[in-house]
C-alpha cells in the first residue's frame, strides 16, 4: 500500500498491530483521527497512554485495576470464602454481567499450552496458590473455558488444590466445547454458574463434558 503521507503510512503500520485490525481497517482509523479535531485526538492519546502507564495488576487477585488493590477486592460485600478463577478480565467482566456471582475472583492470565510453550509457571498460579494456603475458602470455582487448554489448567489447579481448599466446583457445561466465557450471552453463563458442581464429577481433558 503506497502512500502519498509517511507519517499516514507509520500511523497505519501501528495499528495494523492491534489484533483483529487488518491495514485496511487501520487505514480507515487513521484516517478518521486525522479528520477529528486536534484535542480529541489529544485526549485518545492521553488515554492509550495512562492505560498503558497507570494499570496495574490487583495484588489479590491478578485482575487489571488503576489501584493496588481492585474495587472488587475491596468490596466488603463481596463473599470473600468464595472465589472464581478465570483466564483474563474478560471473563470477569462477563460472570459480573449475569449478576449471578457474589465471591471473589482470580485471573490466571491464560490458560496452560504446551503447543504455545505456556506452563503453569507463565500463569498466575503462585498468587492463586498463596490464597489457597492463607486458608478461609469455602469454595474454588473453576470458571474456563470449554477447550482442551481450559480442562488442562483446571484439572492441574484441582491437584493442585487436593487437601487444601474447600469445595472445588466447576461451571455447569452450558457452553459448547471450544467456547470462550467472553462469547457466551448472560444467561447461559449465569446458569452456568448457579448449577456448578463438584469437579471430581466433571470431565478430564480431552473429553467433551457431561
Amino acid at each position: 500500500m503506497a502512500l502519498s503521507s509517511a507519517l499516514l503510512e507509520q500511523a497505519v503500520d501501528q495499528l495494523a498491530t492491534l489484533p483483529g485490525i487488518g491495514r485496511r481497517t487501520a487505514m480507515r482509523l487513521a484516517l478518521d483521527l486525522l479528520r477529528r479535531d486536534l484535542h480529541e485526538v489529544a485526549r485518545f492519546s492521553e488515554a492509550v497512554r495512562r492505560l498503558r502507564e497507570e494499570v496495574v495488576y490487583c495484588t489479590e487477585c491478578c485482575n487489571i485495576s488503576d489501584s493496588p488493590l481492585c474495587s472488587i477486592c475491596a468490596d466488603p460485600r463481596r463473599d470473600r470464602a468464595l472465589v472464581c478463577v478465570v483466564e483474563d478480565i474478560r471473563d470477569v467482566i462477563a460472570i459480573e454481567n449475569t449478576h449471578q456471582y457474589k465471591g471473589l475472583y482470580h485471573v490466571l492470565g491464560g490458560v496452560i499450552s504446551p503447543m504455545d510453550g505456556v506452563g503453569p509457571d507463565d500463569l498466575h498460579t503462585k498468587e492463586l496458590m498463596a490464597r489457597v494456603d492463607r486458608g478461609g475458602l469455602r469454595e474454588v470455582v473453576l470458571a474456563l473455558g470449554a477447550t482442551l487448554e481450559g480442562d488442562t489448567t483446571s484439572f492441574y489447579l484441582h491437584r493442585k488444590f487436593s487437601g487444601k481448599a474447600g469445595a472445588v466446583t466447576m461451571i455447569a457445561r452450558g457452553i459448547s466445547i471450544g467456547g470462550d466465557l467472553d462469547q457466551v450471552d448472560e444467561v447461559t453463563l449465569g446458569r452456568s454458574i448457579l448449577e456448578r458442581k463438584p469437579y471430581q464429577h466433571a470431565a478430564e481433558p480431552g473429553t467433551a463434558g457431561e
